[in-house]
């Protein structure tokens, strides 16, 4: 990861598409067309896990499950498991905005419906590709299949809230549910199967034309996950696996309160006493979904916030030390030198500096921070070096627009002193003072590339619902989009080895 490089951050769920959501279709193979013919080496998504309450990407009922959402119905059409007349409904999807009630209730019945006719009418050859699969991703996936099984059957409650002898995992009782819930669990099965079918395809489709895919991975799983229920061992839980503190930020940027996330804590020693069993295999699965990877809250790995369980904000937490060093010793063991980028934003640490320069991962810079009057930073382009990436902001942040319209006069005259720049034309100057730096990667969201306001703000930390829903129009996606950016690429040098 050490040649120049530029990319765009772009979500699956913000694609255009006439069902309510984006997909592994046509729409993302004609979003990697694009990148190809602007030059971009990287296409940027966040975590593509099965998502739950609030939508949220960073809160899944699994760390390795992909969402069932994602999955493209017309390429089951193309599978011969699904005909067109499947697709009639009454239900009308916003081309802006992901609304996840209705795409549920119009994508569920066609699912079961397609999987009843993929096991009717399996060829022997798709037969044993899915029965590869099974084997393949068996050490998480039997108990993701069974876990949203016994969640339908519980009317969607949180695992935590089934009856006891479920929550706790009696032998017995689980038995007798898994016989009566068989169908379904077959029915969860495939459904990955499908997904993951659909995405390596297209990830092969930007691999060829040279385009690596940066993935993102939560450093915590969700409490009402299938890795908390079925693994309560390697987590801060009680005998009666409630949780003893959860997992949070202190007070920053982003909120007066803190951010109280409500994650379970990783009990360490036991990650420690299992060589990373666990994290291995997360690592790993990863590295099979994306080319490159970001490791969301980096900071987490050297000390985490640990908030008493009954806290309503995260004011009152503790920093407490997690086994970094040893965790990156096992996957260098394991996997030799990874791709892997340090998200370390907000107030980081000297310790952390260390652990990420040890292992010589690159950080993360963005440009929105460096205008910032109230504070000294180091997120102005000239204190960069050159492993970093560099984003006008991220999924995170308000978009550049809309940020820039909030400055305070202080910070607008900061910029304007820094460089020089037309206001209606914000989002593509820190576009292109991103790409003029010397940081070895570039990436910008979409919504950037479009100079959107903040009513295309992908998500505001701290707040757990409403946000998640933003959609690109198919429009957006032009010649002339294309052009623009070539030229910036190729101006600042980071278009070589780009396939023609």
């Amino acid at each position: 990861m050490d040649k120049r490089c530029s990319g765009v951050l772009m979500h699956i769920s913000s694609l255009p598409n006439k069902y309510g959501i984006g997909t592994f279709g046509r729409e993302a193979y004609k979003f990697v067309d694009f990148l190809f013919e602007s030059k971009q080496k990287v296409w940027q998504i966040l975590p593509l896990g099965h998502t739950g309450f609030g939508d949220s990407p960073y809160q899944c009922y699994s760390a390795f499950a992909g969402n069932p959402l994602f999955i493209d119905i017309e390429l089951l059409i193309e599978m011969g498991i699904l005909v067109q007349v499947d697709l009639s409904t009454s239900i009308s999807f916003s081309e802006t905005e992901f609304d996840t009630q209705k795409v549920t209730q119009f994508k569920n019945p066609l699912f079961k419906k397609a999987v009843e006719n993929f096991h009717a009418l399996i060829s022997s050859d798709a037969k044993e590709k899915y029965e590869e699969f099974c084997i393949k991703n068996k050490f998480w996936l039997d108990e993701y299949a069974f876990f949203m099984a016994l969640k339908n059957h519980f009317n969607n409650k949180p695992w935590y809230e089934w009856p006891s002898e479920i929550k706790l995992r009696s032998k017995d009782a689980l038995e007798s549910l898994k016989n009566q819930l068989q169908t379904e669990i077959i029915q969860n099965k495939t459904i990955q199967f499908f997904f993951y079918t659909q995405w390596h395809a297209l990830k092969n489709y930007a691999n060829n034309k040279g385009i690596s895919v940066f993935g993102d991975i939560p450093l915590y799983v969700a409490y009402d996950s299938a890795d908390a229920w079925a693994h309560a061992e390697l987590f801060k839980f009680d005998s009666k696996m409630n949780p003893i503190a959860v997992a949070g930020v202190p007070p920053d940027y982003f909120s007066e309160t803190g951010q109280l996330w409500g994650n379970p804590l990783y009990d360490w020693e036991k990650h420690i006493g299992t060589h990373f069993q666990w994290w291995l295999a997360r690592i790993e699965s990863n590295f099979v979904l994306y080319d490159i990877l970001r490791i969301d809250h980096f900071r987490g790995l050297v000390d985490y916030w640990s908030v008493p369980y009954e806290e309503k904000t995260a004011e009152k937490g503790t920093w407490i030390k997690a086994p970094g060093q040893l965790l990156f010793e096992a996957v260098f063991k394991k996997f030799g030198k990874v791709p892997i980028i340090a998200e370390d934003l907000g107030v980081i640490t000297k310790d952390v500096e260390e652990l990420r320069d040890g292992f010589g991962f690159p950080g993360m810079k963005i440009l929105q921070f460096a205008f910032d009057s109230s504070e000294n930073n180091n997120f102005l382009p000239h204190t960069y070096h050159s492993n970093c990436v560099v984003y006008t902001g991220t999924h995170d942040n308000d978009t550049t627009l809309g940020w820039y319209l909030k400055a305070t006069d202080e910070d607008k005259e900061i910029m304007h002193r820094y460089f020089n720049f037309k206001p209606e034309h914000v989002s593509w100057e820190l576009i292109r003072l991103a790409w003029s730096s010397v940081a070895f990667m570039a990436i910008t969201p979409m919504q950037d590339l479009l100079n959107l306001n903040s009513d295309a703000r992908m998500n505001l930390p701290g707040k757990p619902t409403g946000y998640w829903k933003w959609r690109m129009s198919e429009k957006d996606l032009n010649k002339e989009l294309a052009h623009k950016l070539m030229s910036i690429t190729k101006l600042y040098g980071r278009y070589q080895n780009s396939k023609s």
